[in-house]
């Protein structure tokens, strides 16, 4: 019974990844019709060329693809930092009870709800030389030509894109939390640093590790966002998926399939180091009986209320 009621999904996950993964991987493993230096003949149909594709790609003309790799592996690293923390700060706003808490929360998730395309656009708009944000730093800087400059110039276009997702997400999750366990944790004394930190943060981490692996993942793929802000072929912007769509838009099927498969893999592999890393005991320290803990503690370091404090934390852990 049970592997008939998941099989559909199983069905759709076979036609939607796994075969489009086999045949990508198929693809990699022929080269680009033409002529044939060992025999002279022209190919019109596409030779079997086996490991080469990777090969070129990792040999000595593979600077391209370097380049493309670390492009992608700091713009991932850089945009999902930024996001996290700026997504944690939305989300504490956001839970608060403020009068316009509805305006707030509207206006923050807008940029979210953008197509990426759209934001694109708007910061090309806002980038360009007589744009607003020369304008507003009294600048003549190219944001969009090919340098430092450009990378910046994503980097903001994207983080002000995709914080809104983490700051959703930590909402979410803040809106599980017992609002006792904080009221135990002002009786023991703890301050509201040590509140966010010893309670706050690890009883929001299971949503805000999803929150981040997804932000992970996508950014790696990142693809319409600098080739539409900044430009295709340009140096200090190109990702792999945007090297996988050049190969593949000039007819070289076989090596941009090449490039595909090797960023699936930087994918998979990244997935399942944060997946492994920092997938155990995703509650942190036995999840509320950890925080109980820790608020504890924090009554003790700030000489707390005592036994009244700590009797709270306890019988609210116990209850849980």
């Amino acid at each position: 019974m049970g592997a008939l009621l998941v099989s559909p999904t199983l069905l759709v996950l076979v036609v939607v990844i796994l075969y489009p993964t086999i045949r990508a991987f198929q693809q990699s493993l022929y080269g680009v019709p033409g002529l044939d230096k060992e025999t002279g003949f022209f190919n019109e149909s596409e030779p079997f060329v086996g490991a080469q594709n990777y090969s070129d790609i990792f040999g000595a003309g593979g600077e391209r693809f370097w380049n493309a790799f670390w492009n992608t592996s700091f713009f991932t690293l850089t945009t999902v930092v930024l996001e996290t923390v700026i997504g944690v700060c939305m989300a504490l706003i956001m839970h608060q009870q403020l009068k316009a808490r509805g305006l707030i929360r509207a206006s923050i998730l807008i940029p979210w709800a953008v197509p990426t395309a759209m934001s694109a656009l708007l910061w090309r708009w806002i980038f360009q030389s007589d744009g607003a944000a020369n304008a507003l730093l009294g600048t003549d800087i190219l944001w969009t030509a090919d340098g430092v400059e450009s990378r910046i110039a994503v980097i903001v276009a994207e983080v002000w894109k995709t914080s809104p997702f983490i700051g959703l997400l930590v909402l979410a999750g803040l809106q599980l939390i017992d609002r006792e366990i904080y009221e135990a944790a002002r009786i023991d004394g703890a301050s509201p640093a040590r509140q966010f930190w010893l309670i706050t943060l690890p009883l929001v981490r299971p949503a805000l590790l999803v929150a981040v692996l997804f932000r992970t993942m996508d950014a790696l793929r990142m693809f319409d966002l600098p080739f539409i802000l900044v430009g295709a072929q340009k140096d200090s912007v190109e990702t792999l998926s945007m090297l996988a769509q050049d190969e593949a838009s000039n007819i070289r099927f076989g090596p941009g399939a090449a490039y595909a498969v090797i960023l699936f893999l930087y994918v998979f592999l990244v997935a399942l180091a944060f997946v492994r890393l920092l997938g155990a005991d995703l509650l942190g320290d036995g999840g509320v009986r950890g925080a109980a803990r820790r608020l504890r503690s924090a009554g003790k370091a700030g000489g707390g209320a005592g036994g009244t404090g700590r009797g709270a934390a306890d019988r609210e852990a116990t209850t849980t």
